[in-house]
């Protein structure tokens, strides 16, 4: 059955997984960071509005993407004109929606991990003389590291496995957009059980992996704390 199988669902899922996890890295560690600095309300706020794509319907976030990234709307129409920039139907969409679906993992555990870091530490590195910038990268960031690549390995499922969204903006193009979890969908419509229970099994191994990875981190950050005390 193996040779029937066209295997660009595997390789789109890894690209749009690998880069879209890059992304949510950055921006929700950027976010989580700014989010500290905020005082209450404001952080309610906020934190609502970007937390807002995990409790939502992944189909309603790809609703509102294509409602802005449409080439019927001005502002997809401004990309494509302007730019040159398509999401609506492309690899580029993939991404984006991966990305918007996979952001808030990233976000709250990244915030979780620096609400834990010990603020005498911080008090210490300013009274050392520490910029702020150098006190976020060598205090605080090294002592969140386990809830940092933790966020990391779950934004990446999330980012692996997305379907709503994906369909939505993206499509399902074969070599194009057709992800593994679109894959599954179409496979299944088709009636072809065999392909659908192939891709199932991709699929089911990878989120295996991410979990055993996730509690291997753990593990490691329980014993570096058993260590410590």
């Amino acid at each position: 059955m193996l040779h029937t199988i066209d295997f660009s669902p595997l390789y789109l899922s890894l690209k749009t997984g690998v880069i879209a996890t890059v992304l949510t890295f950055f921006l929700g560690t950027g976010a989580a960071r700014f989010m500290m600095k905020q005082n209450h309300r404001v952080k309610a706020v906020l934190d609502g509005i970007l937390t807002l794509p995990l409790v939502l319907p992944p189909t309603v976030a790809g609703f509102f993407l294509l409602l802005v990234f449409s080439l019927r709307r001005p502002f997809g129409a401004f990309l494509a004109e302007q730019y040159q920039i398509r999401l609506v139907q492309t690899w580029s969409g993939c991404v984006l929606a991966a990305f918007v679906i996979a952001f808030p993992l990233m976000y709250r555990n990244a915030r979780s991990a620096f609400e834990q870091v010990d603020v005498t530490m911080i008090h210490a590195g300013r009274t050392l003389g520490l910029s702020e910038r150098k006190i976020f990268w060598k205090i605080v960031v090294p002592i969140a590291a386990p809830g940092l690549a933790s966020g990391t390995v779950l934004a990446f499922a999330r980012a692996m496995g997305e379907y709503g969204a994906t369909t939505m903006l993206a499509g399902n193009i074969l070599g194009k957009t057709r992800t593994i979890s679109v894959a599954i969908a179409t496979e299944v419509s088709a009636g072809n059980w065999n392909r659908a229970g192939f891709w199932v099994c991709v699929i089911m191994a990878l989120s295996f992996l991410m979990v055993a990875l996730i509690n291997l981190i753990s593990g490691r950050s329980s014993k570096g704390e058993k260590g410590w005390r």
